[in-house]
């Protein structure tokens, strides 16, 4: 809506995923078009949601760049304290999606290979019992 008021013409760039992941596609995208020099803006809503941390190192490139970093809802207001708080959980939260992602992955390994183990000895059993 703040690119469609102000006239501006726009590509929506999204990406679903971590504010701490770095090789998102849209990312990576929106930086390629920054260098690229195929954008003069970009628009994001608040800037957490663009990159967690490293916010300043996006705001150099777009300078470099000549390309304008609109942010259209700012959090000034926010304690140093709660900030601080949010990243720590930020990061505690990335950090456990990928522990227990890869024990699930290993547990669907374990489960799949004793369903492979459990079927091939009911198979020697009943060979057994035919015999």
């Amino acid at each position: 809506r703040y690119c469609e008021v102000n006239g501006y013409q726009f590509k929506i760039i999204q990406d679903v995923g971590s504010g701490l992941n770095y090789k998102k596609k849209g990312l990576t995208e929106l930086i390629n078009m920054i260098c690229k020099k195929q954008c003069e803006r970009v628009v994001v809503n608040y800037q957490d949601r663009l990159v967690r941390f490293g916010f300043e190192m996006i705001e150099t490139i777009c300078q470099a760049n000549d390309v304008e970093l609109v942010v259209i809802n700012q959090t000034d207001n926010v304690d140093p304290n709660s900030e601080l708080v949010e990243d720590v959980l930020s990061i505690i939260t990335v950090f456990s999606a990928k522990l227990y992602g890869k024990r699930s992955h290993r547990n669907a390994r374990v489960i799949q290979e004793s369903k492979k183990l459990f079927s091939q000895a009911d198979s020697d059993k009943d060979s057994a019992q035919d015999d």
